[in-house]
């Protein structure tokens, strides 16, 4: 009998519409999909089972952006200025990045691909700044998602340029009255839905019963979002240099008028993501800016009716 061929850890192929992607994979079964276009993961796999929502709408028809995954919104969150909501890096075409500078990475892994983003003509017309977005997407042997994005400063002018940024990732889930988010208790928010006034969070845990559009300032390194119904904890680990949080659910009646989301498709996603929000991050020439996000899912399971704290701590260990 002939050998197995090798796991293809990194596969260069076509998606939806043609459009270019990259599939990473891992012994295990887990797997990850990486389109060129917006540098977007929109597909992370564990055991087959999907763990991203993609709209049921969604777009992979360029310039609009696709709705789902794990959006990177640079060089701005929200819709400021000229620019297009939440930034241009989601509806660019990125490349392959043949000869990235050295990641911290671990050793043990192999499915990762580098992506590399640079302003086109169009773009400094609309923000005139000098700039090289390195991003890298890898799958850990256990099947945690990693995301660590660099931008540096190019430009030869000497002008510092200031942006924002954030992983806008959309977490599949069972219903949406079935979730809460824990790590945000007692933390000052920033409320897009109140002309981002700021309030202190009150509750013990987020849970959902209405539309949320929030910026949590100061988060703290790792976030647990809980599935009740499914008995899995996602757990969301980010390092310093994306010190904030983001909490979006557009509830029904915003659900009803996004184009490209399905009129129910909000029971079933929750968007949390490490963000740098609060402050604006300013290079100067030369200087680079980096921030990583990192996730995982974890079992949970119920002890009298709740969810069992011990299992929850074990994921966050």
């Amino acid at each position: 009998m002939a050998a197995a061929a090798p796991l293809p850890y990194v596969e260069l192929c076509k998606g939806i519409n043609g459009l270019e992607k990259v599939v990473l994979r891992e012994v295990r079964g887990s797997s990850a999909e990486v389109y060129l276009y917006g540098g977007q993961v929109t597909s992370w796999k564990n055991e087959g089972e999907e763990l991203l929502f993609i709209s049921s709408k969604a777009n992979f028809c360029p310039p609009k952006p696709i709705r789902g995954g794990i959006p990177i919104c640079f060089p701005q969150l929200g819709n400021h200025g000229t620019l297009e909501q939440h930034g241009f890096a989601r509806n660019h075409l990125w490349t392959v990045d043949e000869n990235p500078p050295p990641f911290p990475a671990h050793t043990s892994t192999k499915a990762f691909v580098d992506l590399i983003l640079k302003p086109s003509e169009e773009d400094l017309k609309n923000w005139p700044h000098s700039y090289e977005f390195r991003l890298r997407v890898a799958l850990g042997p256990g099947g945690d998602l990693m995301l660590t994005s660099r931008i540096r400063n190019t430009s030869t002018d000497g002008k510092p340029f200031q942006f924002t940024f954030a992983y806008h990732t959309y977490f599949s889930i069972s219903d949406i009255s079935e979730v809460r988010v824990e790590g945000l208790e007692t933390l000052d928010y920033l409320d897009n839905l109140r002309e981002k006034q700021r309030f202190t969070e009150q509750g013990d845990a987020i849970i959902f019963e209405s539309e949320v559009d929030k910026i949590y300032l100061g988060a703290p390194p790792k976030l647990a979002i809980i599935d009740h119904e499914k008995k899995r904890t996602f757990v969301l680990r980010k390092d310093d240099g994306l010190p904030d949080a983001i909490v979006w659910n557009p509830w029904d009646k915003k659900a009803k008028v996004i184009p490209d989301l399905g009129d129910e498709d909000y029971k079933h996603m929750i968007c949390v993501g490490a963000a740098a929000v609060g402050k604006s991050i300013t290079l100067k020439p030369g200087e680079e800016w980096r921030g990583r996000q990192e996730l995982s899912a974890v079992p949970s399971s119920y002890c009298s009716g709740q969810l069992d704290p011990r299992k929850v701590l074990e994921g966050l260990l």
